[in-house]
């Protein structure tokens, strides 16, 4: 009996410590959230694809039909101005102006025959010796044969300017960007054989949508990054804007010249043009932010302060993707959750990372 009452008073404090312990709180969990700091848009950056092409390019061609027995250049050649490109068989073209020269020496034959003839019935008109009508008519034969040497002259002249045809030339310094035509072929007058740009000024072509092109204006400036090396950049103003929009894309094709490129904008290289768009102050907010609970649409917003929650009804203007604009119920520099918006508590604490993310 004497052990129970010294265990007894023992028991009863075991007891009054575990009734403490039970009645304690245990401490609140701070939950440390991803957040942003609202600052409203007021440009709007559209970007465009398109590719490095020349400002100045020609299709270079023959005048005339042939078959091509050389061509001297191929893709991504460098040309100088006078560089022959290719040349057509001039076998038909060489005889012709053999057969010209000889029309033109037997012309030139009949011409000093003619003028003699016409001298000596000068002479003998003066004597009596003849009368005027054949006096007259070898005038007219001398007239005909000085025509017939101005004609042969002429065809001379024509078959030697077609025989020039037979090598193409080019017409300034280039690079080859593009062949029509390959040895052995026969070609057509004006058939491409070849295209020739002139490397600078080089210039940026993008396709851009209709509703997008209202406020074009040229010398707008345009900033161009090369899609391989999106380090390398340069400045671009618009040069040209076509006037409708394609029918099918509904697109209009603009031009845009590039301003002192770096040698890495070579010719048909991939980039993107970007603008600049002034647009009313907008307030844009990931996906993640939007909580939609009983028929209404809310963010969380951090107390910066207590470092609590609270939820703040917003109106939701329009959804695009993983974003959406919000038309009504917050302020430029509010911050707001931006994920795990459903496992929050209003009031609750949370921990915000150093820059805010």
């Amino acid at each position: 009996m004497n052990r129970l009452r010294h265990v007894a008073p023992l028991l009863v404090l075991a007891a009054l410590a575990a009734c403490s312990r039970s009645e304690e709180k245990p401490p609140e969990v701070i939950r440390p959230v991803l957040s942003v700091v609202i600052e409203p848009k007021t440009v709007e950056t559209f970007g465009f694809a398109g590719s490095v092409e020349p400002q100045y390019s020609a299709d270079l061609a023959f005048r005339l039909l042939g078959r091509v027995v050389s061509r001297d250049v191929k893709v991504g050649d460098l040309v100088t101005k006078g560089t022959t490109i290719a040349a057509l068989d001039p076998t038909a073209l060489e005889l012709a102006v053999q057969a010209s020269k000889a029309d033109l020496s037997n012309a030139q034959a009949q011409f000093i025959n003619a003028a003699a003839s016409e001298d000596r019935q000068r002479q003998l008109l003066a004597s009596a010796n003849t009368s005027q009508a054949t006096f007259d008519a070898a005038k007219q034969a001398r007239q005909a044969a000085e025509a017939g040497v101005e004609r042969a002259n002429a065809a001379l002249a024509k078959s030697q300017e077609q025989l020039g045809y037979a090598r193409l030339f080019s017409d300034f310094d280039g690079v080859v960007t593009a062949t029509g035509a390959e040895v052995g072929q026969t070609v057509s007058a004006g058939q491409t054989v070849v295209t020739v740009a002139r490397t600078d000024p080089r210039e940026a072509v993008v396709d851009i949508p209709d509703q997008l092109t209202g406020d074009l204006t040229v010398g707008m400036p345009f900033e161009v990054v090369l899609q391989s090396l999106p380090t390398i950049k340069t400045q671009a103003r618009l040069r040209e804007i076509a006037p409708q929009s394609e029918g099918a894309t509904r697109t209009r094709r603009v031009k845009l010249t590039l301003v002192d490129p770096p040698t890495a904008f070579r010719l048909g290289s991939t980039i993107t043009a970007t603008r600049m768009t002034k647009v009313d102050p907008t307030i844009e907010l990931p996906i993640s932010a939007l909580l939609e609970k009983d028929g209404s649409e809310k963010v969380w917003i951090v107390d910066p302060q207590s470092s609590s929650v609270s939820a703040r009804e917003i109106k939701v203007a329009s959804k695009s993707g993983g974003s959406f604009t919000v038309a009504g119920g917050l302020e430029a520099g509010m911050r707001v959750v931006t994920a795990g918006v459903h496992s929050l508590a209003e009031g609750q604490k949370v921990k915000v990372p150093e820059g805010g993310v």
